[in-house]
């Protein structure tokens, strides 16, 4: 089966009554745990975004605290993986200002992790990929904020 475009959906669900609606919004929730979570996201969280900002970084602190530091490569595995849920989650909010604050503490926390980040070329590859996404974003950004998030960049 070939998924039609968003544009076609739209057109389509603008004909549905909102009972209807409220119907594909269950089942599709059913489908997939990325779903629910946007839907979540969109119903519960949406409107206090630095109340949702500070339980990703909670999130991402203890799944930093649960890496396997036996070796070089699960820590690199760990690491993806996390960095895969800032995206993620990131993508939930639509905000750049978001997606800063969730990159700019990976970063902090990637910085501070034991065994050193500095030991292994691959993370230190990753951790200077995200300081360069880090100042692209920052560079769309109000000036002000800009300023900010600039100060935050020399501390890293």
């Amino acid at each position: 089966m070939k998924a039609v475009s968003v544009v076609t959906i739209k057109k389509e669900l603008k004909h549905r009554s909102a009972e209807e609606l409220l119907e594909l919004c269950l089942r599709l929730s059913k489908f997939k745990k990325e779903n629910k979570e946007l839907l979540t996201y969109l119903l519960f969280e949406a409107h206090d975004e630095s109340g949702y900002i500070e339980t990703v970084k909670a999130e991402i602190d203890q799944q930093f605290e649960e890496i396997n530091t036996n070796s070089y490569f699960y820590i690199k595995k760990s690491v993806r993986k996390i960095l895969r849920n800032i995206k993620k989650y990131a993508r939930y909010s639509l905000k750049k200002e978001t997606e800063v604050e969730l990159l700019l503490h990976f970063c902090f926390v990637l910085k501070e992790f034991k065994p050193s980040i500095f030991d292994n070329v691959t993370l230190i590859n990753i951790y200077e990929r995200q300081i360069l996404l880090i100042k692209k974003i920052v560079g769309t950004l109000h000036e002000d904020l800009q300023y900010d998030y600039h100060l935050e960049l020399e501390k890293l």
